[in-house]
């Protein structure tokens, strides 16, 4: 087989949509301004943290600055003091510098601990939104936006988020305070030498621009490549059985290696930036520190400067390149953290397919499960001139079972999914007892209508928790009946019964056996509707048996849509529709077409075919 390593390997065949490499201007501007927003509305509910812990990183560094001053107290009276036979001065010095050194560490501790709380409170915040609002997100998102790439955003990105909070405040707010307050005070020592210092500004804002600008592309770059891996990943172990299978490990191996180098290449720019940036602050704060101490030499033999003065310029100038250093660092870890913002906002920025009414309708008690498709048109919105639905219309009277058959892409699970209102048709409507399902709350549509699908999803967790997901709230007494409805006998002879682990994806299952539960779960929640669709393709013939006959359960006083592609699960039904380019082209029970001929007879033929 192939084994291919060339990095620079076409990855579209893949089929796995992803970020762009490169974002226009405009598409840039747009996207910092989503993160600053999502960030602003992240911290309003907690700006009396945030001001209390700005309170307490001024005091420190009001503390912080004095040091200096003492010193040159110190030099410039305290020691010719002492000298002179009075040592109160110099004590004092000493003492008030010790306590601005005790100070300064309970102020560090306790912003420390203020700055933390805050921002793993937001981190919290955060994960919490978008866990939430991609559960709410369509069907046609996920299928688009790769499970991958979703772990991406909550774990890789939500991580360059945490190293910047837990610097942030700290990293850029200290620092500010910091130069500020040290240009203040060298301004009040000399402003001579201080007007050389403020010079060096000019070089430093040119070089801070072009940091901005390469260091937010390189990590653009950084967050898009680290999705790609983590989608790589994903699928790969999802399918493992297949990788094994085919013996596709090397090709997978090659897809990887070319990832990887890809995500180590835009990390390795990003640091080179960084390293540039520092040094070349360095080297401005080291030259500016030599010319400061060559002038001030030569303004202290003058006589123009005393020489305690020239000692707390010299050290307020090494503080005063230290916050620079502290301000590089939080650049680099904003730059990151904006770029892990901005993929994120792009996902809370995704509207919801099918939102929640601003003001539902209830259905009237009891639901008696009258389902309408109202001149309904409906195209995918990944390609919306296609029409799947041609203006369909359809009644399916109360407790009514109707069997959905025809080619594939005749529009048989489009009309399950407008039902189960996974989407919203282009026009017309779908009513449940007279009722728009746009109009009604998604709690209440979930009660009245389930769907059970060709492969039924188990979590990891007891088989009870499974079927218990038709009404979490249901007693042990009722998850038990509802397994016994539907006549799931193997659970008896599970190791634990009700409480054996399923394990992932109910691996501990039959394909049979998941099915059953999936109708346990429908008997449990006890809804008006029932859609199903394909559930009994997969199966083998004993399974697809025992599953048929736990649908008489199941359908009982039901209105149900099944969609079937083995015609043997179209004999419980009361009604078989024809479905063809979207519309109906035969309509009635399953005797009167089979004897009527037309399409139903020759699809019907065509499986007892396949069956010999």
């Amino acid at each position: 087989m192939s084994t291919a390593t060339d990095p620079g390997a076409d990855l579209d065949w893949r089929g796995v949509g992803d970020d762009s490499e490169e974002v226009t201007r405009a598409a840039g501007l747009r996207l910092a301004r989503s993160a600053r927003l999502l960030v602003a509305d992240l911290l309003r509910p907690r700006r009396g943290a945030v001001a209390l812990a700005l309170l307490i990183l001024v005091v420190e560094n009001a503390v912080m600055l004095t040091g200096p001053l003492l010193v040159a107290l110190a030099v410039d009276t305290g020691v010719p003091a002492a000298l002179d036979g009075r040592p109160a001065p110099l004590a004092w010095a000493v003492a008030g510098y010790a306590a601005c050194g005790l100070a300064s560490a309970g102020l560090r501790a306790a912003f420390l601990l203020l700055s933390g709380r805050l921002g793993q409170d937001v981190l919290l915040e955060l994960r919490r939104r978008v866990f939430r609002h991609a559960q709410r997100l369509a069907l046609e998102w996920h299928e688009s936006y790769t499970s991958g790439r979703l772990i991406s955003r909550l774990t890789s990105d939500l991580e360059s988020i945490d190293d910047l909070l837990q610097q942030g405040l700290d990293g850029l707010l200290g620092a500010l305070l910091a130069l500020a307050g040290i240009t203040v005070l060298l301004l009040l020592i000399d402003p001579v030498l201080a007007a050389v210092v403020l010079a060096g500004f000019v070089p430093l804002a040119l070089l801070t621009r072009w940091f901005q600008r390469r260091s937010r592309a390189s990590y653009r770059l950084t967050r898009t490549w680290v999705a790609r891996v983590i989608v790589q990943f994903v699928e790969s172990m999802n399918g493992i059985r297949a990788v094994q299978a085919y013996r596709r490990e090397a090709r997978n191996e090659s897809i990887m290696e070319k990832l990887n180098h890809r995500y180590r290449d835009a990390n390795a720019d990003a640091l080179l930036t960084l390293s540039w940036f520092v040094a070349c602050v360095r080297a401005v704060g080291n030259l500016t520190l030599a010319l400061v101490l060559l002038l001030g030499a030569l303004r202290v033999t003058s006589g123009a400067l005393e020489l305690g003065a020239l000692t707390a310029f010299l050290l307020y100038l090494r503080r005063f390149y230290d916050p620079l250093d502290q301000l590089a660092q939080f650049m680099n870890a904003y730059q990151s953290a904006a770029a892990a913002l901005e993929k994120l906002a792009s996902v809370l920025e995704t509207p919801i397919g099918v939102p929640e009414p601003a003001r539902p309708q209830g259905l009237s008690a009891p639901v008696r499960g009258q389902l309408t498709f109202d001149r309904v048109t409906f195209a995918y919105p990944r390609a919306p001139e296609r029409l799947v639905l041609p203006e369909f219309s359809l009644t399916v009277p109360a407790g009514q079972t109707i069997a959905l058959v025809g080619e594939t892409g005749a529009g048989k699970t489009t009309l399950a999914k407008l039902a189960a209102r996974f989407h919203d048709p282009v026009t017309g409507a779908v009513l449940l007892d007279g009722v728009d399902l746009r109009e009604l709350a998604d709690a209440d549509l979930r009660r009245a209508l389930v769907m059970v699908t060709q492969e039924p999803f188990l979590f990891s967790g007891s088989l009870a928790d499974n079927v218990a997901m038709g009404r979490p709230g249901a007693s042990r007494a009722e998850i038990a009946a509802a397994v016994d409805a539907v006549g799931a006998d193997f659970v008896h002879d599970l190791p634990e019964g009700l409480d054996t682990d399923v394990r992932k994806r109910g691996g501990r299952l039959s394909a049979g056996q998941r099915q059953l539960v999936s109708l346990a779960r429908v008997v449990l929640a006890d809804p008006a509707v029932v859609l199903l669709d394909e559930a009994t393709s997969s199966l083998d013939i004993p399974s697809e048996r025992a599953v048929q006959a736990a649908l008489e359960t199941v359908l009982a006083d039901r209105t149900a849509l099944i969609i079937a592609h083995r015609l043997s699960t179209v004999a419980i039904a009361d009604r078989v529709l024809v479905m063809g380019g979207g519309r109906i082209v035969q309509d009635g029970t399953p005797a009167e077409l089979l004897a009527s001929g037309g399409d139903f007879a020759d699809l019907h033929a065509a499986w007892q075919d396949s069956l010999r």
